[in-house]
């Protein structure tokens, strides 16, 4: 190494060791609370609309959305807000708007945070008409203490929590993220998630029940509807005393099928990489294949059709009595 390679070394470690140095000093000053390095300033707003409204509609960038039951009777909305992007909280022909007002210029744009904006909307009654969700950034939940005529829910990256039943259809799709649905009835069930996890626990769906996942785990316990498509690229499905009245579709390109048991008037599975095993509840005509892997099925000549197909996998199933 030469001399000059060995000054610019030193130099460099110097540096760093100075820089180290410089933010604990900070971070003592500042008892090591993360927060005080934040640039961006926050404030707690709160709305009031005053006119009657039966549909909701949020449309926010950066925000955790939590919908609550409002004790007293009163409408507002709680907005933990960055001081130069703040909300707009109107009443327009029976919508409730809740919109994001960015008056920012480019440059400050540019910053440190350590904060998260959310929105707390508290609603006097039980029951409203639609409810649309849309956020890039944030976590969305819903409460079991409020119904709605449809439920429809879009976010890029954060976790979505429906508790919140659904007269008509409820759609939740997000891009990177979780969704959770526990204990709803719906007329129909559509949920999306690109990299993710689904999870469904106690629902009862009097239409069509869809799960998309590309790459992510699905679960689905104590679950009833008309039919079920499920469709993916990578990751595992459980279906847990999941019942489809006509048809039970799965379809994966890596992963495993696990029944726990599932029954369909019909039942179709098919996946390229994975397992194919479980339990189902009445006696089914099989017509299974698989190009590598064990294929053991029960021996019943009675039934709906089931058709299971996998080129690398195991294909195991028994009847539960």
């Amino acid at each position: 190494m030469s001399g000059t390679v060995k000054t610019w070394v030193i130099v460099a470690i110097f540096l760093i060791l100075l820089g180290v140095g410089l933010f604990t000093a900070v971070m003592i000053a500042l008892g090591w609370a993360f927060g005080g390095l934040s640039t961006i300033r926050y404030e707690t707003n709160e709305y009031a609309p005053s006119e009657p409204f039966s549909d909701i509609s949020i449309q926010t960038d950066t925000a955790d959305i939590i919908l609550l039951p409002a004790e007293d009777g009163d409408c507002r909305v709680i907005a933990h807000e960055r001081e130069n992007v703040k909300h707009t909280v109107t009443v327009r022909d029976g919508v409730l708007v809740i919109e994001t007002e960015d008056t920012r210029k480019w440059y400050e744009h540019i910053g440190i945070s350590w904060g998260m904006p959310s929105l707390t909307v508290y609603l006097p009654n039980s029951e409203y008409g639609a409810l649309l969700v849309k956020s890039s950034t944030g976590m969305v939940r819903l409460p079991a203490e409020l119904s709605f005529a449809s439920i429809d829910v879009e976010t890029d990256t954060g976790m979505v929590q429906s508790y919140a039943s659904a007269a008509g259809s409820l759609k939740i799709k997000t891009t990177t993220g979780a969704i959770g649905v526990e204990n709803v009835s719906a007329a129909s069930l559509s949920l999306s998630v690109t990299t993710g996890k689904v999870t469904v626990t106690d629902a009862y769906v009097a239409g069509d029940a869809s799960v998309t996942v590309s790459t992510g785990k699905a679960v689905l316990t104590d679950v009833t509807c008309k039919n079920l498509f499920s469709s993916g690229s990578t990751g595992d499905i459980l279906l847990k005393s999941v019942i489809a009245a006509e048809q039970l579709s799965v379809e994966r390109d890596t992963g495993d099928v696990t029944l726990d048991g599932a029954d369909a008037a019909e039942i179709f599975i098919e996946t390229d990489t994975g397992d194919v095993t479980g339990t189902l509840l009445s006696d089914k005509i099989f017509f299974a294949e698989t190009d590598t892997g064990r294929r053991e099925i029960p021996k019943t000549v009675t039934g709906g059709r089931c058709e299971i197909e996998t080129d690398t996998g195991d294909i195991v199933i028994e009847i539960k009595k």
